[in-house]
């Protein structure tokens, strides 16, 4: 790599866990982009216990809004995380559930919640203690 350009034959990279990555085709980038939003770990982790329709998930997330729920729904659909099951009633049933892609990442994203809920205590301090010293 030359350093002072960040290329790699002629590509611009970066260097993620020692390996010099394409910025253009990353996949560490690609699914953090995806995955990383704010609702999206949520949603994964509403679903863990089993298939949802709409109006649950909203009920368990309540300070998501319906068109950002509708659109969190649609960018997971879409990445392989979940599954949309309409269901022929009247007025039309839907659920929402995880799919395989979907469950292997619950067990990492399990893991963050376990370490967030160890850590959130010391992040706070050290926010506490930045934003203090001005």
């Amino acid at each position: 790599m030359n350093k002072a350009t960040g290329k790699v034959e002629g590509k611009r990279v970066a260097i993620v866990g020692g390996v010099a990555m394409d910025i253009d085709n990353c996949p560490v980038r690609d699914v953090m982009d995806n995955i990383g939003g704010k609702w999206n770990s949520l949603m994964i982790l509403s679903l863990a216990d089993g298939p949802l329709r709409f109006s649950q998930l909203r009920r368990l997330i309540p300070d998501i809004s319906q068109r950002m729920l509708t659109q969190t729904l649609r960018d997971l659909q879409r990445d392989g995380y979940l599954n949309r099951t309409v269901y022929p009633t009247q007025p039309p049933s839907v659920e929402y559930s995880l799919t395989d892609l979907g469950r292997s990442f619950l067990v990492v994203l399990r893991l963050f919640v376990d370490w967030s809920l160890e850590n959130h205590e010391a992040i706070r301090k050290a926010r506490a203690a930045f934003d203090a010293a001005g």
